[in-house]
């Protein structure tokens, strides 16, 4: 049996599904009290209460391996990524309470403790602190991540569908380079069932520029935006206002500025075997259907 923090969400779920197709009972470690299973009775909810150590050690007791999924995208009130890095040492000190084997963390490629990004810099303490754990461990590090339900280039669509103008901060010659979440999860899989302690990154098939991407979902979308180019600090104030139609958070000062840094590349051998364009062809009815909100998702 094994567990899943964010079963319901969007990496979290991919994992699930494939740890249920080999034949392994999951339990979800879920933050949102009780949310509608997408996997039906297979897959048990517990809370994911960082105030309850003992309780979450009750809910990971007879865990053979944690996958951790948990993460924030950006702070919001008191939940900075310092106080997401506490909470994750609460829950691997549960799970090694509980007798748990072995923990997969989902880092992020070029997760590093002097990066200026607070997001990279608290993943590479989160690896640290897993190190430290007395733990099993495998610490997964995936690229920009694309399937259903994942945010960036589902609300670039979004907004390539409603707007006359698309624009593109900078030079849009920095680089992204996307991996399919099955591919992911496959990898979060395959290090949970080992035994050594693994450091992977989770690379994508195929690296673009940010403009290359932008115009590779234009077209599999159908759409007939112009494409310009404008300053960094124009593209966020467009979005602050885009805010206030979307009722949520498009794109921070923080997120843009790591992906115009090309962050988003792994600087190793591709791992995933599916391909962007494939996926968006295949997807290209439903991509940009919806804005995808962090404050409707079930982790929020």
């Amino acid at each position: 049996m094994d567990a899943v923090t964010g079963a319901f969400s969007f990496t979290g779920r991919y994992v699930a599904a494939r740890l249920l197709e080999l034949g392994r009972e999951v339990r979800a470690l879920t933050r949102k009290g009780q949310v509608e299973s997408p996997f039906g009775e297979r897959v048990r909810a517990f809370a994911l209460d960082f105030g309850d150590p003992a309780g979450l050690t009750e809910s990971l007791r007879g865990v053979d391996t944690l996958y951790n999924t948990y993460w924030i995208r950006f702070p919001r009130g008191d939940l900075t990524f310092e106080r997401a890095t506490e909470n994750t040492r609460i829950l691997f000190a549960a799970a090694r309470a509980a007798g748990v084997r072995r923990v997969v963390q989902l880092s992020v490629t070029h997760a590093s403790r002097e990066s200026p990004f607070p997001y990279f810099r608290e993943k590479a303490a989160v690896e640290a602190a897993l190190a430290q754990s007395g733990l099993s461990f495998a610490v997964v590090r995936p690229t920009l991540l694309f399937g259903r339900g994942e945010v960036l280039v589902n609300n670039i669509a979004w907004l390539l569908k409603r707007m006359p103008l698309f624009v593109v901060p900078g030079s849009g010659r920095y680089l992204v380079q996307p991996v399919a979440a099955e591919d992911v999860a496959e990898l979060c899989v395959e290090a949970g069932l080992a035994e050594e302690q693994l450091l992977l990154e989770a690379a994508g098939a195929d690296v673009f520029t940010f403009e290359e991407l932008v115009r590779l979902v234009r077209s599999a979308i159908g759409a007939r935006p112009r494409i310009v180019h404008g300053r960094p600090r124009l593209a966020l104030a467009l979005c602050r206002g885009l805010e206030l139609l979307a009722r949520d958070t498009v794109l921070t000062r923080d997120e843009l500025e790591s992906l115009m840094a090309s962050l988003l590349v792994s600087e190793s051998s591709a791992t995933g075997t599916r391909r962007f364009e494939e996926w968006l062809a295949a997807s290209r009815d439903s991509l940009g259907a919806r804005f995808a909100s962090d404050l409707a998702r079930p982790w929020a």
